[in-house]
């Protein structure tokens, strides 16, 4: 990703941070490997491989994953 200014840099930074701390999954509670929006009144349960859905942030410089509807 080429950043081609001050304003440019920091839409990324502030995407990036938001992803870093709620999108992504977070390995410290038990292995539970949920992020911290998620219902933690639902029980995840295994998703195949051809059931998930990509989203592309920052142009593709992030990958989040999420089970389809």
């Amino acid at each position: 990703m080429l950043i081609v200014s001050e304003r440019h840099l920091r839409v990324v930074l502030d995407h990036y941070v938001v992803h870093y701390n709620q999108g992504r999954s977070h390995q410290g509670d038990g292995l539970n490997l949920r992020a911290p929006d998620d219902n933690h009144n639902v029980i995840v349960f295994p998703t195949q491989a051809n059931r998930i859905r990509r989203r592309s942030v920052l142009g593709g410089l992030i990958n989040e994953y999420q089970p389809a509807a």
